[in-house]
């Protein structure tokens, strides 16, 4: 059962991924679960709101934390689709979601067990579950075919059709 609904909120948060990719912004999705109903979503947009932590986790924890009325989000899942970078797993801890789904690993920045491990290191006051590789075929290769098309307009000097 948990499978069938994991797949089914990363199906969801790879749908925002692709409004970040409509907005020129890496494609990255997340929602944030609580009780099995949606209390936050997100998808990257630090370009669009010239904001560094406009990550989609950032986004999805801030709306569940004005949803819940609270920044502890306990019991709550966050469902990303790649593997959240060191900021948005600090986040994840001071809010103290129960788990992290996420889609595609990031061996260059992942702070969920690629390159750190912060949502499970023992000096932190408080441990995510974390379940990996969810749709992570798909996931990758929706950054994947991001990445391409960028390099791909650098090199014939075509503005990106966003």
């Amino acid at each position: 059962m948990t499978d069938q609904r994991d797949q089914h909120w990363m199906r969801y948060a790879l749908q925002l991924a692709q409004r970040a990719w409509q907005a020129g912004e890496v494609p990255v999705g997340a929602v944030l679960i609580h009780d099995n109903n949606i209390i936050g979503e997100g998808w990257n947009r630090p370009i669009g709101e010239h904001d560094p932590t406009a990550h989609a986790e950032i986004m999805a924890l801030r709306q569940g934390g004005k949803a819940r009325q609270n920044y502890r989000l306990l019991n709550a899942t966050l469902y990303v689709t790649l593997e959240p970078c060191t900021m948005c797993a600090g986040a994840m801890v001071h809010s103290r979601i129960g788990r992290l789904v996420y889609g595609a690993s990031d061996q260059k920045t992942g702070a969920a067990g690629s390159l750190l491990d912060v949502l499970r290191h023992p000096g932190m006051n408080h441990q995510v579950e974390i379940s990996s590789g969810i749709l992570g075929m798909e996931c990758a290769a929706l950054l994947s075919d991001f990445f391409r098309m960028r390099r791909d307009q650098k090199k014939t000097g075509r503005s990106p059709s966003f």
